[in-house]
């Protein structure tokens, strides 16, 4: 069938419809019956998350293994660098403030590394470079022992600097007011596989997180992405291998081949293409759970 823009709004239109109908039994069958969890899929995601936090340690000293680190003048640091990496991994545990965490294990913290930690010792952390080279190796080798299953889900937002506004609701965005970024998740495993950061824009943070999952060599089977993201430019950035799930804009003029293949797949079977695209409802999850870490 040829695909045109009359044909194409059309869809667009229908798959608004169904949207709306699968949102509404959705929230009508919670509302009878509940919500049903799958303990069993429970459990074994939760042995997963425990076998992960049990490999950090041996993965922080492999990761710190991986650092030529130069010699330097001045005061040696107080903590070596994987016992910094274990005290900043610990205070993102706790989800408390730099000085409830000191409050909290300051006494008990000097028992075991034999110094004085302050709330200020903590705060210096987010700048330490050699953390953050840590990390983003612990990260790799998470990634490498993990694998990841090629099927993804991306969302961008945004974080104020100003606590007088808010990203979602204020209409008139200026770019100095905000830090943007943007996450792409690993709907098998949960796992972050890209992320992006920007002072411009969402987009420039998206192709940023894009950069990052080529560099890694990582292949995108699907992807499920925002109506942010509904343009043609973002569509040539994946090749003919990979599945693209959003939903297009009402207004879309132009079809071109790319939107052709994805409004044919959505003839094929409109319900099973939302089905696939609502899975990037765990990526709005993640980011949901992020924003409420301090």
């Amino acid at each position: 069938m040829r695909i045109t823009t009359k044909v194409a709004r059309e869809l667009v239109g229908v798959l608004e419809e169904s949207r709306e109908k699968i949102s509404k039994e959705t929230k009508e069958i919670l509302e009878t019956i509940g919500q049903v969890y799958d303990f069993a899929e429970y459990e074994r995601r939760r042995k997963e998350v425990e076998e992960r936090i049990n490999d950090f340690p041996s993965l922080v000293k492999q990761a710190v293994s991986m650092i030529t680190i130069a010699q330097s003048a001045g005061r040696p640091k107080k903590l070596n660098l994987v016992q910094r990496t274990h005290l900043f991994f610990l205070t993102g545990v706790l989800n408390k403030s730099n000085r409830d965490t000191i409050a909290l294990l300051g006494s008990l913290l000097q028992a075991f590394i034999d110094v004085e930690i302050s709330y200020k010792y903590i705060e210096r952390l987010y700048s330490d470079e050699q953390v953050e080279m840590v990390l983003h190796n612990v990260f790799v080798l998470m990634l490498k022992k993990g694998g990841v299953s090629g099927k993804f889900a991306g969302d961008g937002t945004g974080y104020s600097l100003l606590i007088t506004k808010h990203y979602r609701t204020n209409p008139k965005k200026k770019a100095k007011d905000y830090r943007y970024v943007f996450r792409l998740i690993d709907l098998e495993t949960g796992m972050y596989v890209g992320i992006g950061y920007s002072t411009k824009s969402e987009m420039d943070a998206f192709h940023k997180a894009m950069k990052m999952v080529k560099e890694f060599g990582i292949s995108i089977d699907s992807i499920a992405l925002d109506k942010y993201y509904s343009s043609r430019k973002v569509l040539k950035l994946f090749g003919k291998d990979t599945s693209l799930y959003l939903l297009p804009k009402k207004n879309i003029a132009k079809i071109g081949l790319d939107w052709a293949k994805i409004f044919n797949k959505i003839l094929e079977d409109p319900v099973k293409y939302l089905k696939n695209y609502f899975q990037r409802n765990l990526s709005e999850a993640a980011f949901s759970a992020d924003k409420r870490l301090p």
